[in-house]
């Protein structure tokens, strides 16, 4: 069975200034998201599903879907505040979504495959595609353990010279599996030369540059769901009522690490990482991927 991708598409992009999931960087018009699909195709994907927004569902799949019809099989799963488990409501004042686990979650009727998660904002490369697609079509448990995958890139590889981002820091072990992820926001490299980030519990902290980092670039299979629900569910128990609290992937996968029920794979990509968290960042997601077409790697125009 072919693999299915994921993507978070759902953020309207505060920082950014408007719906980069749409804003051209390629030579033809071409956004981030074409180079992702083109690559997950040419890895073995056999669909996609883009988790989006009903208020802005139109604009997308005319702007970014209807790219992909004849090429790929393109469905949409919609993040919505009240999609929540029984019996939770959503709480007075809260306006935002719960986080990357909830976009997850909301394609949960939807994915019947091993599946790779990515956000679309992001510009993975070729080579990460490949070694996802190469995971998924191992064997999903052993042991009575479910096995993931995350494609790990270096810190220092992904900073913006722009502002602060949000990363997980992950540790692993001498078999390259993850051991601990932590999520940290408002990372940068401050006046004294040190990559700082702030930790879940509001520490500022000093972070490793060589270190591996989580990109929500994951491998998963479908029961992957299941372990989510429960997951989710523990996490609506204890913050459900604060107006702010985000689940994070990085997190329930640290969760299921630490409970013994799953591993997770680091596996290192030669593949070159930019994202569009700023609108300073543009000029250098464009001149990026034309040094890969000047390399080879894509063609002038997707088709």
């Amino acid at each position: 069975m072919k693999p299915t991708l994921l993507v978070l598409a759902a953020g309207m992009g505060s920082r950014y200034g408007g719906l980069k999931q749409i804003d051209p960087m390629g030579p033809n018009g071409e956004t981030v998201l074409d180079y992702s699909v083109f690559d997950a195709i040419r890895a073995g994907f056999g669909r996609v599903i883009f988790i989006i927004r009903e208020d802005f569902a139109e604009a997308f799949q005319h702007g970014i879907g209807s790219r992909f019809a004849q090429r790929i099989e393109v469905a949409y799963a919609f993040q919505r505040l009240d999609d929540l488990p029984a019996p939770f409501t959503v709480p007075v004042g809260r306006t935002k979504p719960w986080g990357t686990t909830h976009a997850v979650r909301a394609a949960r009727a939807l994915v019947d495959a091993p599946f790779a998660v990515i956000n679309a904002d992001d510009f993975y490369g070729r080579d990460a595609y490949q070694r996802a697609a190469a995971f998924l079509a191992q064997p999903s448990a052993a042991n009575g353990k479910a096995h993931y995958a995350m494609i790990g890139y270096p810190l220092v590889n992904t900073l913006s010279d722009h502002g602060d981002v949000n990363r997980g820091i992950c540790t692993t072990d001498p078999e390259g599996l993850l051991t601990g992820v932590e999520e940290y926001v408002n990372i940068l490299r401050e006046a004294d030369g040190v990559v700082r980030g702030t930790a879940l519990d509001g520490s500022r902290k000093g972070i490793a540059e060589s270190g591996p980092v989580s990109m929500n670039c994951w491998a998963f299979t479908r029961g992957f769901f299941a372990q989510l629900e429960d997951g989710f569910t523990r996490f609506l128990e204890a913050h459900g009522q604060a107006e702010k609290s985000e689940y994070y992937i990085p997190t329930i996968v640290d969760d299921l690490i630490r409970s013994d029920k799953a591993d997770c794979r680091v596996i290192p990509t030669t593949s070159h990482w930019f994202g569009v968290t700023y609108p300073d960042d543009k000029p250098h997601v464009v001149a990026s991927i034309q040094h890969l077409i000047a390399a080879g790697e894509y063609p002038e125009r997707l088709s």
